[in-house]
């Protein structure tokens, strides 16, 4: 059955071929479709350059070796599959997305011993958040998170993710702010950041939420800007109250929350540490697009 709204002539790579991906198969018996026994990374590229790679490669080997599994893939295989891949998908902005499963085995909890695993890895196009979102801002609503306790591990067992999402869709939000026990943790698939007394605010980095690359990307942008910067546990509260609340993912970059909960952010307007942060980043982006220069990130 072909999926409508996918391109389905486009390539994809599968197990160490390229397949149309309306042809891409796998057996209903791989532990990704059963169990969820999988991880998966994305990796933004602007003009078919990824943007961070080795960041987001070490953190697929880190979400690889939490759930102890093991492919036959060094760094630069890691590397090539993904220009590989922006390579055939030829000039524009694309989501470079890889998923690695345990791969198909009789049904039964446990690791398989001889299971191979399945590789996918495909790219989409997406553009950049264009001005809506950057100056009127994002809104969100507070809710609990009910997600389980290994949220550092980037897996495709996303199914608390989703209904996270969908809470927002049914509000009417663009998304939602995640808490556990009354503190902060994430959105339904980004981090979330506070502005408190002119500082950004991060929750810690820990098994309660998944620490995206633009975490540590941030943080030496804030440091640049003459930003102090904080990663400690954040209320509830300090949320409510905050000068300023920001939205990061690989593909929406940075992004100011003007609206939580029904209420304003702020001022109501996006602030001046998202703008500072904001500059920084497109000037990042610039720099890597841009053919003279030969700055590596």
């Amino acid at each position: 059955m072909m999926i409508q709204d996918v391109d389905n002539d486009s390539i994809v790579y599968l197990n160490g071929e390229l397949v149309r991906l309306g042809d891409a198969k796998i057996s209903v018996l791989d532990r990704g479709f059963i169990f969820g026994d999988g991880i998966y990374e994305v990796v933004p590229a602007y003009e078919g350059k990824p943007f961070r790679l080795e960041q987001h490669l070490d953190r697929l080997q880190r979400s690889l070796e939490a759930i102890e599994l093991r492919v036959d893939f060094s760094r630069r295989d890691w590397e090539d599959l993904v220009q590989g891949a922006l390579d055939r998908a030829g000039p524009g902005n694309q989501m470079v997305y890889i998923q690695v499963t345990r791969g198909a085995a009789k049904r039964d909890h446990a690791f398989p011993r001889n299971a191979t695993p399945t590789v996918f890895c495909m790219t989409s196009p997406f553009s950049r958040p264009g001005v809506r979102m950057r100056e009127q801002g994002l809104s969100t609503i507070g809710i609990e998170d009910i997600r389980w306790l290994r949220c550092e591990i980037k897996s495709v067992s996303l199914l608390g993710n989703v209904l996270a999402k969908q809470v927002a869709v049914q509000a009417g939000v663009d998304d939602v702010i995640q808490f556990r026990d009354g503190w902060l943790t994430e959105g339904s698939a980004n981090n979330i950041w506070v502005v408190s007394r002119g500082a950004l605010l991060a929750p810690p980095r820990n098994n309660l939420i998944l620490e995206g690359v633009r975490y540590s990307l941030l943080e030496s942008l804030a440091g640049e800007a003459g930003i102090a910067f904080e990663s400690r546990p954040i209320s509830r509260q300090e949320v409510e109250q905050a000068e300023e609340l920001l939205f990061s993912s690989a593909t929406k970059e940075v992004l100011p929350i003007t609206r939580h909960d029904g209420k304003p952010v702020g001022s109501g307007a996006p602030g001046p540490v998202y703008r500072a942060l904001s500059r920084a980043y497109d000037k990042l982006l610039e720099a890597l697009v841009t053919p003279a220069s030969r700055t590596s990130h």
